[in-house]
C-alpha cells in the first residue's frame, strides 16, 4: 500500500476578483503528486492546481474563471516547474537486497563445498 502526497510546487497570490464574493485576493497553488511505499519513493509527473479565494475560502473552478483569472493562471503555470520524475529506493529495500544476496552466496558456497 503506497501513500500519496501532494507537494506544493508554487503558491502565489493574484489580484483578481473572486466570482463568488468579489473580493480582490485569490491564491493559486500548484501541486505535484508523490507516492511513498515501503520500498520506493516515487515522484510522478502529475501536476494539479487550485484557485482559492482568501476571504470566502471557496475554490474557484475553471467554469467560473474570468479572462483575467485565466491569464494569471497561465502565467503562474509556466513558473511552476515540476521536479523530474524519479524513483528512490528506501533503506528497507537495500537491506532486503543485501540479505537475499547473502543467502544466495551462502547457498552457492555450501553447494560448491559439497556440504549440501
Amino acid at each position: 500500500m503506497s501513500k500519496e502526497k501532494l507537494v506544493v510546487l508554487k503558491e502565489a497570490n493574484i489580484k483578481n476578483n473572486c466570482p463568488e464574493c468579489f473580493h480582490n485576493e485569490l491564491s493559486v497553488t500548484f501541486y505535484q503528486k508523490q507516492k511513498f511505499g515501503k520500498f520506493i519513493h516515487k515522484t510522478t509527473n502529475e501536476v494539479s492546481s487550485d484557485i482559492k479565494c482568501q476571504r470566502c475560502q471557496s475554490i474557484i473552478y475553471p467554469v467560473n474563471w474570468t479572462d483575467d483569472i485565466e491569464r494569471s493562471f497561465n502565467y503562474y503555470q509556466k513558473l511552476a516547474v515540476p521536479e523530474k520524475t524519479s524513483v528512490k529506493f528506501t533503506s528497507l529495500f537495500y537491506i532486503v537486497v543485501l540479505v537475499l544476496i547473502a543467502l544466495v552466496a551462502t547457498a552457492v558456497y555450501l553447494f560448491t563445498q559439497k556440504i549440501i
